[in-house]
């Protein structure tokens, strides 16, 4: 029997203290427009954000709800870069591409920092992220990213060990750390709705519960949903991994992986204890873990990964050992809210950025750091429209090959590489 995809928000701590919205209808009979946007996450609402302050007439096609997929679900993170450093860009693709892409490395978070002043986007955003290393390989791994991104224009970073680690976080469990003080946290799926509002406020039109069906190519492109179609000059593409089966092109090269998070119930002073400077973390291991507080003072914590997209059996078991292992003091504490969601990752863990012909853009897989790097490609996708094509083109000319082994084998494979790094951080190589 075929399940029934879920078009709701899934029951995450994020949908239970969303900002309210408007009902948006979904799309009946045919509407035109100058660009159509397929997905209402960030990457969609950034494109369609930036194209509507440009004049553009936007139309957004959304299958489920704004902010539905990992735009509405991650861990709130504002991480600077990609998921593939500086070093690993130039020694595979050049100088060259390695400056471009570094020019943009931490443009991602000032969009969104200007997006929430200039939109007055209440999103709890605090600021700082703490990169905590569980052995000393990773320390001098540390050491060795502060230097490269100093040499790409980041200024706020400090190397933590000691007390002075101990000052902002509280766990026996890392030997030393490294904060960006540019980074920060917030609610995500507030942030996303307050853009989608202010898109609208510019006469930007959201049709929800409209799943793309078909795409013709042509000049104009035609885009059909089950109640209707969009005739538009332009479409960009910007689903990530919730375009599925819609597309094929574009997922022979990137795979969906789930994430799992939990939040406890509200720790007033012992959470302040635990981050008494309230930072967000992040650990070095390649199956990483990740917390922060919220703006209500609960511990929000993620880690794991399920290649494929798959969801565990329980999330509260594969969640509580990662969390005590950390915190072992929390043992006791109560799961108030615990979710999943899919990211969507390529073999080279950069992002995918493209056109499918002369008037189909793309920008998807992120691998892990969408928040910042879908805000960035927004503007790209805006610029490229628009004529200017330089920077969207350095990400568009990094070669992506197929995970290997087709759709049967990407994911064993996947799955086996990581748990090859896995114990290689469990071991400290």
């Amino acid at each position: 029997m075929t399940q029934t995809p879920a078009t709701e928000h899934v029951a995450s701590y994020y949908a239970a203290t969303a900002t309210a919205g408007p009902a948006r209808p979904s799309l009946s009979g045919e509407v035109s427009c100058d660009v159509c946007v397929v997905g209402a996450g960030f990457t969609g609402i950034s494109s369609a954000l930036h194209l509507a302050e440009r004049g553009y007439k936007v139309v957004v096609l959304e299958a489920a709800r704004v902010g539905f997929g990992a735009s509405g679900r991650n861990g709130g993170q504002i991480v600077n870069s990609y998921s593939r450093d500086m070093d690993v860009i130039e020694a595979k693709y050049g100088e060259q591409t390695a400056r471009a892409l570094g020019d943009m490395a931490f443009e991602g978070n000032r969009i969104i920092r200007s997006r929430i002043e200039q939109y007055a986007i209440d999103c709890d955003l605090k600021d700082g992220n703490l990169f905590a290393a569980c052995n000393a390989k990773q320390l001098e791994g540390l050491r060795e990213h502060r230097a490269l991104w100093q040499r790409y224009g980041n200024r706020e970073l400090e190397m933590l060990e000691g007390e002075a680690l101990k000052r902002e976080v509280t766990s026996e469990r890392y030997v030393g750390a490294l904060v960006d003080h540019s980074g920060g946290h917030l609610h995500p799926l507030n942030l996303v709705l307050g853009e989608a509002a202010a898109f609208e406020a510019l006469g930007g039109t959201i049709f929800e519960q409209s799943p793309l069906l078909e795409l013709v190519h042509g000049e104009p492109a035609r885009l059909r949903t089950p109640g209707g179609s969009v005739v538009a000059e332009r479409v960009v593409l910007a689903g990530n991994a919730y375009l599925q089966g819609v597309v094929p092109e574009l997922e022979r090269k990137s795979m969906p992986c789930g994430t799992q998070i939990v939040t406890t119930e509200p720790l007033g002073e012992r959470g302040r204890a635990l981050l008494p400077n309230d930072m967000a973390v992040e650990d070095c291991n390649y199956l990483l873990d990740y917390y922060r507080l919220t703006g209500d003072g609960r511990l929000l914590y993620g880690g794991g990964v399920s290649y494929g997209g798959q969801d565990p059996a329980s999330i509260e078991a594969v969640i509580r050992p990662k969390l005590l292992k950390t915190f072992p003091g929390l043992a006791d504490v109560r799961f108030d809210h615990a979710w999943s969601g899919n990211f969507l990752m390529t073999v080279n863990r950069l992002p995918q950025f493209g056109r499918l012909n002369a008037n189909v853009y793309y920008a998807q897989g992120y691998s892990g750091h969408g928040v910042t790097c879908s805000h960035l490609s927004g503007r790209l996708v805006a610029e490229v429209i628009e004529g200017e094509s330089e920077r969207f083109d350095a990400f568009a000319g990094l070669p992506h090959l197929p995970f290997p082994g087709g759709r049967l084998l990407r994911v064993p494979l996947s799955a086996l590489g990581a748990w090859y790094y896995a114990t290689r951080d469990r071991l400290g190589l």
